[in-house]
């Protein structure tokens, strides 16, 4: 049920059916290979998807981001997120926000985690080499926990087991909080970094995205990307923390 209701207030908030087709869109997609630590450890495949549309003062992002690994026999990672964004653009520098994203890891304590906030945000630096904001606001987390496994007995790592029992939801008020940070090294070669924080009486969500993009030729790149996410709340033999590193090839962005 909760995740019919993201997909239908997500919808709703970035008013992606109600934009005109004449509005300006860009994209970036990247494909490439990563290595995981934590709660999984394996090589893998990643993918991600953005797209960001502006029509008057308004702007609308949606994205995508998933991982895959596989030993030979069976999965050793597999998440999915999806995440989406609609801006309304006060002055040159404010703006009002309404944000959601989901969150699918078969490799974590949860069977999924998924978000809706909305805020005010503020450009601190807008130029063309730097660009630094922040923005802020309520919002409610919907989380379900996974169980204890229901093979008899249990193996020796439980995230080798397919058959968990029900866990319990988490469903409650947060302050969800977001940086973001580019800079302009050289004409080819940039900075990004994105963190994000969703406070809870439940659990903490602390997810930082560190890269570097340096254009090939046109619009293909190269990026490396070092991604760390935190949980404060987690139950006994679960990892708080995992990273992931990618290195992969981008098409959109320069």
């Amino acid at each position: 049920m909760y995740r019919k209701l993201l997909s239908v207030t997500v919808a709703a908030v970035l008013g992606l059916t109600s934009v005109p087709a004449f509005a300006e869109w860009s994209g970036k997609g990247e494909l490439g290979a990563s290595l995981a630590s934590g709660n999984s450890e394996n090589e893998s495949v990643n993918a991600a998807l953005e797209v960001k549309g502006t029509y008057d003062q308004w702007t609308h992002a949606l994205g995508f981001a998933g991982n895959y690994g596989n030993d030979g026999n069976t999965a050793t990672a597999q998440r999915w997120e999806v995440r989406g964004q609609s801006d309304y653009r006060f002055t040159d520098r404010a703006y009002a926000f309404g944000a959601g994203r989901y969150e699918n890891d078969e490799f974590s304590g949860y069977e999924y985690q998924s978000s809706l906030a909305a805020g005010l945000g503020y450009k601190l630096i807008d130029d063309e080499r730097t660009k630094l904001w922040v923005q802020g606001g309520p919002g409610y987390r919907f989380a379900e926990r996974r169980g204890p496994c229901r093979d008899t007995p249990p193996p020796d790592n439980a995230f080798d087991c397919r058959n968990f029992a029900p866990g319990d939801s988490e469903n409650s008020l947060i302050f969800r909080g977001d940086v973001g940070f580019d800079y302009q090294l050289t004409d080819t070669t940039k900075i990004v970094d994105r963190f994000l924080v969703e406070t809870g009486s439940d659990n903490t969500y602390l997810q930082n995205d560190l890269g570097l993009e340096v254009t090939i030729t046109g619009l293909l790149g190269l990026r490396v990307g070092f991604q760390v996410r935190h949980n404060t709340d987690v139950e006994p033999g679960i990892d708080k923390t995992d990273t992931l590193t990618t290195v992969g090839l981008i098409y959109g962005a320069k």
